[in-house]
């Protein structure tokens, strides 16, 4: 098991290494703690669309604006269909999303973005974050909603795939980072899951991403599957760092869907580059 890059200061973590990278960065996920909601959505529930009081999530997302210093206005967050399509977005794009699930970007499940102090959020109760910069001279960073539709699209690859064709990132810069997200331990699905991850994965698979328990179901690894995508669009195995969080497993810090029977709040991941020295 590798050693876990998400760091927890406060109620937030962050993508630690990230910090060496490139110290205007500001990455990570949120936890459930350290807010205002009830419950079950107790107390840090930063989703809009879960049926907690609008007034207590607005309130909880100013208080994660504060602890890691990006006012709302500066953020930009997706729709999440649990689809495969990345937009890129601008500063012309602030706030879409920070207050309104309406206002929110489209369509998509994946933002990226080559402007400073604008930043790009999703949300999460069990699904896997994806985090993507680069180590080059040009300022680009990204985030993207996997869970199993969009990991059996191949979200994370279509990332890679843009930032190479459409903004000439050589793929040896680029870097990832794989968020908290439910463990193999938790998440169980049945044989319509396994086939479309499987056919995704055919011929690019170097380890066991499942395990047959019963009859029809199965142990998924989301993280491990994803891992294999982003490994097999060429970006470098030392580049792609795996958080070892289970959300469900870790109910003290997450909020998980499934463990929750659905009825829960949910985390936010997010990055962003500020303006700096």
């Amino acid at each position: 098991m590798q050693k876990e890059p998400f760091k927890l200061q406060g109620s937030v973590l962050f993508i630690e290494p990230w910090n060496s990278l490139n110290p205007n960065i500001v990455a990570g996920f949120s936890t459930r703690n350290g807010g205002f909601s009830k419950e079950p959505f107790d107390t840090m529930n930063l989703g809009l669309h879960v049926n907690d009081a609008k007034e207590k999530v607005i309130q909880n997302r100013e208080q994660l604006s504060q602890w890691i210093g990006a006012p709302l206005h500066t953020w930009i967050c997706a729709e999440q269909i649990h689809g495969d399509k990345i937009a890129k977005v601008s500063n012309k794009d602030l706030g879409k999303g920070s207050t309104e699930m309406e206002t929110a970007i489209k369509g998509v499940d994946g933002l990226y973005t080559k402007d400073r102090n604008t930043f790009l959020f999703s949300a999460y109760a069990d699904c896997v974050p994806l985090y993507f910069s680069a180590i080059s001279t040009q300022d680009i960073i990204g985030v993207a909603h996997a869970g199993w539709r969009g990991t059996a699209a191949n979200i994370g690859g279509k990332m890679i795939n843009k930032w190479i064709s459409d903004e000439n990132i050589a793929v040896e810069d680029i870097v990832v980072c794989i968020g908290p997200a439910i463990g193999e331990c938790c998440y169980i699905v049945d044989d319509y899951v396994i086939e479309q991850i499987v056919n995704s994965l055919d011929g690019v698979v170097t380890n066991e991403i499942y395990e047959k328990v019963s009859p029809g179901q199965y142990r998924l690894d989301l993280k491990a599957a994803n891992y294999e995508m982003i490994r097999a669009s060429g970006v470098l195995p030392e580049h792609i760092e795996i958080s070892n969080y289970c959300t469900s497993c870790h109910s003290d810090l997450f909020f998980s869907h499934r463990k929750s029977q659905g009825k829960t709040g949910r985390m936010l991941s997010f990055i962003g580059l500020k303006d700096g020295g």
